[in-house]
């Protein structure tokens, strides 16, 4: 039975691993820290994450929690950052463990969490991994008006994958537009919580916008609608970011 309880921020490069969770045959982010944690301190750790990231999806910043029976001080834990570093693959790096009251969950006690979804507008070697290139011309100043009227609804079925096992398609969304920048145009995203394949959903059906395919009436109805079949394809998985989990200030203990 856990005593301490300690929380883990890092972030990774998707492309290796088959999303975060365990898969029986297939790596995960899940199972390289565990892996890691458990050869450190020499005890079976299992190691609970903030939410699932589909395959070949990245992560900026995401935080997990593990319980232990003995507790840290400052210089253990600095340590054991360096450790684990060592020990993991390249396309994962943890920028810091510290400690929390047992009552802090990695997925539970966040309150929201930011998505980014990269398209390039043209050939760019440098962003072959972390960007979907579309060089088809967009409608980009519509994409940006439907993008903001996300907030007006909470009901985001239609955006849902078929078939998954979401409980509640409830989703508050705070934050929706998106950003140009030199090659680049970014989808940014901010909620309390988010369906499975709900961003990269949303991101295929503003390309249908800026395409023509989709005007502010044809997505009010597709909303109120829930048809998933309705909505747009989903794009590439790797051109999409988990880029921050936030939590309740004060969250973090101090360590001695």
């Amino acid at each position: 039975m856990e005593q301490f309880r300690y929380f883990i921020h890092l972030a990774y490069n998707g492309k290796d691993f088959s999303g975060w969770q365990i898969q029986p045959v297939s790596p995960s982010v899940q199972q390289a820290l565990e892996s890691a944690l458990s050869m450190l301190l020499r005890e079976k750790i299992s190691v609970t994450g903030a939410g699932r990231t589909d395959s070949g999806v990245h992560a900026r910043n995401y935080y997990a929690h593990f319980g232990v029976k003995q507790s840290f001080n400052a210089e253990e834990l600095k340590e054991l950052v360096y450790r684990m570093n060592r020990v993991l693959p390249p396309s994962v790096a943890v920028f810091d463990i510290f400690p929390v009251d047992p009552g802090i969950h990695a997925r539970f006690s966040a309150v929201s969490r930011t998505y980014r979804y990269y398209l390039t507008r043209k050939k760019n070697p440098f962003l072959t991994e972390f960007a979907w290139r579309y060089e088809g011309k967009l409608d980009i100043e519509a994409m940006k008006y439907i993008a903001s009227l996300l907030p007006e609804y909470t009901d985001f079925s239609c955006f849902s994958k078929k078939g998954s096992q979401t409980g509640s398609t409830i989703c508050y969304i705070t934050e929706s537009y998106f950003i140009e920048e030199p090659g680049l145009l970014i989808y940014h995203v901010k909620a309390n919580r988010f369906l499975r394949n709900m961003v990269r959903a949303i991101a295929g059906t503003m390309i249908d916008v800026g395409k023509g395919f989709m005007d502010e009436a044809g997505f009010r109805r597709l909303i109120t609608s829930g048809s998933r079949s309705d909505a747009g394809e989903s794009v590439p998985a790797h051109g999409l970011f988990l880029e921050d989990i936030e939590y309740p200030e004060n969250f973090r203990m101090k360590v001695g």
